[in-house]
């Protein structure tokens, strides 16, 4: 079954393509840039969604759910949210279709014009802090702490499934408090949560930062991001959480009366995750054979596969998987017994290593009479004898190996590929011929970044976090600059 999977030494992209297909995680659609998310890919992102909504949860919001059409006229009171979307905002223009007299099928009915023309939801800050309006008043009102799972729509013109596709499913945090100090605490918890899930649950180390100005959100003060390396050097923003300040307060005039009475404009943040950790997961880990999943996220944690001659024997290893199978989900263990004839156990072997289920346990008849199972961990393609007797206990101590070993495999090739470039002929061959991260200097102006945009296809994928200040100067125009920033080619 491997061989069905282009290598990722030949074509990368492809490589990604084939595991998202042929993994059984997504198909594409009728639609142009959708997907269709399949029930193996909605498993895996719904153990994603469970685990961030009870942090969210944790953290005091509460979920609700927003319109999925906006006025096209509350997208046009932030001016540098409309600015930041316009290009990919689709727009419901009429609300009725008719048989087409001329005998073309059915075309949009002209009498059916909408009094005004509706956004289909690029992002809900505008809906939401329109709605706030009515739902603040007193500082008692605050903090307002909102969270959704919805989806959206942003018409992209190149679209790849799960990275970047024109309808997408994700969660948007929409909060609001007293003061900016609050606000700012806010922004920086969330993406605390962000990070803590992406290394913790998806195995994925992240670099915690800021954007610059030119690449933050539409209509935020400043935007706070994770970013992650995949295998092919390129990085991955693979969550934000922005201030906002009072721009959306002020653009729909939501005030409230603080302790001495007095009203002041809101302060606002909003932050989110999408269906794309689901492409970050597969590019960080997988291999030419298949899907690595993490275990804690893994639809499947564990399969078990029978081998056997005739139906005593099979009849045998039933029983005695059938006590095993109790065993494991009573330790909270995800599993499933694959005895199905319709296929022979090299098949499923195949098939569960392309799936990227973490471990997988054989029995056979001499098995059994020895108490024993064949364990194969796909991480690292091992297998060992172990005994049936305590065999729960073994295999969570084995996934959380899995877990561990697989974060800091992705954390030693990320330490690898963040390198230091201290002039523009280094900058680019770095680019060029390892990728990564590069640390270097930059002047602090969005024409210098453009420049360096235009040039290499390179961003400023963030400043990071508590960034050590270091004298020096930019690597494209020589001029001081104060601190070193993250450059690299991403998706």
């Amino acid at each position: 079954m491997s061989k069905e999977i282009t290598s990722r030494s030949q074509d990368y992209a492809q490589w990604y393509n084939d595991l998202v297909l042929k993994g059984g995680l997504a198909d594409y659609s009728a639609v142009k840039g959708c997907m269709v998310i399949k029930p193996y890919g909605f498993a895996l992102w719904e153990n994603m969604r469970d685990v961030l909504d009870a942090k969210f949860k944790e953290t005091g919001h509460q979920n609700a759910y927003f319109p999925l059409f906006i006025p096209k006229s509350f997208l046009s009171k932030e001016a540098a949210h409309v600015e930041g979307f316009a290009k990919e905002c689709a727009v419901v223009t009429h609300y009725r279709l008719k048989n087409d007299p001329d005998g073309g099928g059915v075309i949009v009915d002209p009498d059916a014009k909408l009094t005004e023309e509706l956004i289909v939801r690029p992002t809900s800050e505008t809906i939401i802090w329109n709605t706030y309006k009515d739902w603040i008043q007193s500082y008692r009102d605050l903090p307002l702490l909102i969270n959704q799972w919805a989806n959206v729509v942003r018409w992209e013109m190149r679209t790849r499934l799960f990275l970047r596709t024109a309808e997408f499913l994700w969660q948007e945090g929409h909060t609001a408090h007293a003061t900016a100090e609050e606000a700012i605490a806010e922004t920086r918890q969330m993406l605390d949560v962000y990070a803590d899930f992406a290394e913790n649950y998806m195995a994925v180390p992240v670099i915690k930062g800021v954007k610059s100005p030119s690449e933050r959100f539409a209509g935020a003060v400043d935007t706070y991001c994770i970013e992650a390396l995949m295998q092919d050097g390129k990085a991955l923003q693979a969550g934000t959480s922005h201030f906002l300040g009072q721009n959306f307060a002020k653009a729909f005039d939501v005030q409230f009366s603080n302790k001495e009475n007095k009203l002041e404009y809101v302060w606002a943040t909003s932050w989110g995750v999408s269906t794309r950790l689901v492409g970050a997961l597969v590019m960080a880990h997988s291999d030419d054979e298949g899907l690595i999943l993490p275990p804690r996220i893994a639809p499947l944690q564990v399969v078990i596969v029978p081998i056997y001659k005739g139906n005593d024997q099979k009849a045998l290893i039933d029983e005695k998987v059938q006590t095993i199978v109790k065993e494991l989900k009573a330790a909270g263990i995800r599993v499933k017994y694959d005895d199905s004839d319709n296929n022979r156990p090299g098949f499923k072997f195949a098939e569960y290593e392309l799936k990227g289920v973490p471990v997988r346990l054989a029995i056979g008849a001499r098995d059994l009479e020895n108490n024993v199972a064949e364990v194969a961990r796909r991480d690292t393609k091992t297998k060992s004898s172990v005994s049936l007797d305590g065999i729960a206990q073994h295999i969570l101590n084995l996934l959380g190996e899995i877990q561990q070993g697989m974060f800091d495999k992705a954390k030693a090739y990320r330490e690898e590929h963040i390198t230091p470039a201290n002039t523009w002929d280094e900058f680019e061959k770095l680019l060029d011929e390892k990728g990564g991260f590069i640390s270097a200097h930059w002047d602090g102006t969005a024409e210098t970044e453009a420049a360096i945009k235009e040039r290499t296809k390179a961003t400023i994928r963030c400043i990071p976090l508590d960034n050590p200040q270091e004298a020096g100067s930019c690597i494209l125009t020589g001029k001081p600059s104060r601190e070193r920033v993250l450059f690299a080619r991403a998706y």
